[in-house]
């Protein structure tokens, strides 16, 4: 059973359109792209629990949260969650979250309980993560997470580390070990991550990530490298490249994906297009899938299409059709509230031809309550091949954790943005 993550990360991991540092958030060392998405608890993509959707006509979610803060550096709050099926499809779950900050040391811990045979709750899984900003170039953290044994004991089930380090010549070095405990209990790394990010001349920042993993004798072996490079052309324009290769045993990298996109910001808001190539059968690289994203100035949505030769119902040598739209449009109503829907729209495997169909339709309402609280209501809805909406996932909630601050540089004024936390 997997916990279920909010609406936010509907699209986490549905694009893929590359880097995101865009001319407004200038060139800056990218974080390296080694996701799971096939994991809820780590991508919060809605990807991980759609199988158990399908299944659950209804489904609702009450989240409370509180936030107390201590002082400028220092905040403290805690965030309460239930999940349920009305139709008993999915069995009920509820969670915790503790969150403290001080001094730049932050502690948060979430406990997840599921309904036991008798009725009442009991302990499923807890996350624990710790971080600690060492000095001003380098933070440390780390992460476990802990299950139950069949005595419903709490036993460690994997832990991740991770230290990041700044220069002043604009590089940053980051390494992250995940490790399992073994038959003992003893922590046996098995996969490592290095992450190096360096300006290598002006406008330009090329980043390496190679991931070891356990090689069977004890010991850990490079498997997978990335190699992204990072070219400022113009004030307004970011181009980019991104190479994925495996090892293939006897020490030489075979390349497997190659990513080739522009990032581009005009009066009317920001571009990105992106092209993807793979190894054809002939070993030469050939684009199979191409990206569009556009986001209008100020923010209030954008579209995002894919191109891909890999068309559902079809043999896939036709070359670029349009296979999936995602779209978002967000309103602000007269007394405050915002609503934003999200669409995705893809090809029917059943009539290729027949264009894109609604699959899914998310639609988050956000409102002011009373005392300072948000109010937040979510909808997911999924529809099948035929039309009808098989599932419906509806969160409602409330917080009070109070929203970040923002400087709005032409006006020099600041402003407050309420959003919902990510528990």
């Amino acid at each position: 059973m997997r916990t279920l993550r909010r609406l936010g990360g509907l699209f986490d991991c549905s694009a893929g359109v590359g880097a995101s540092y865009g001319p407004a958030e200038g060139l800056r060392p990218p974080q390296d792209d080694i996701r799971f998405c096939d994991d809820a608890r780590l991508s919060g993509s809605l990807s991980g629990w759609l199988p158990a959707l399908r299944s659950a006509p209804i489904l609702f979610s009450i989240i409370v949260a509180t936030a107390q803060i201590a002082g400028a550096q220092d905040s403290s709050w805690t965030t309460s969650s239930q999940q349920s099926d009305p139709n008993g499809a999915l069995n009920p779950t509820r969670s915790h979250t503790t969150h403290s900050e001080v001094n730049g040391h932050v502690i948060e811990k979430t406990v997840t309980e599921t309904l036991g045979p008798d009725g009442r709750y009991i302990p499923y899984s807890e996350v624990e993560r710790e971080s600690t900003r060492v000095n001003d170039t380098t933070t440390l953290s780390v992460e476990r997470f802990y299950g139950r044994d069949p005595d419903g004991r709490r036993t460690l089930t994997q832990q991740t580390q991770e230290e990041s380090r700044s220069f002043s010549d604009g590089s940053k070095k980051t390494t992250r070990t995940t490790s399992n405990p073994d038959g003992n209990g003893a922590l046996q790394v098995i996969q490592r991550a290095e992450v190096d990010s360096k300006v290598v001349s002006p406008g330009v920042r090329d980043t390496k990530t190679t991931l070891f993993s356990a090689d069977g004798s004890g010991g850990l072996g490079a498997t997978m490298r990335t190699d992204e490079r990072e070219r400022r052309t113009d004030p307004a324009t970011v181009e980019y490249t991104k190479s994925t290769s495996f090892a293939d045993g006897t020490g030489r990298w075979t390349v497997s994906e190659t990513r080739e996109g522009t990032t581009r910001q005009d009066s009317g808001g920001t571009t990105k297009e992106e092209r993807v190539l793979r190894p054809n059968p002939d070993g030469k690289m050939a684009v199979v899938e191409r990206t569009v994203s556009k986001e209008p100035a100020g923010g209030q949505g954008g579209t995002v299409e894919t191109y891909s030769t890999n068309v559902p119902g079809q043999a896939g040598d036709e070359g670029l059709k349009l296979v999936k739209r995602e779209s978002t449009v967000q309103r602000s109503g007269l007394g405050g509230d915002r609503q934003t829907t999200r669409r995705v729209e893809q090809a029917n495997p059943g009539d290729p031809g027949s264009g894109l169909r609604v699959t899914q339709e998310a639609i988050d309402i956000v409102g002011p309550g009373s005392n300072g609280v948000t109010q937040q209501q979510s909808t997911i809805a999924i529809t099948d091949a035929n039309g009808h909406t098989n599932a419906v996932w509806v969160d409602m909630g409330s917080s009070n954790k109070p929203a970040a601050v923002t400087v709005d540089p032409k006006a020099g004024t600041k402003t407050r943005s309420s959003k919902k936390s990510s528990h």
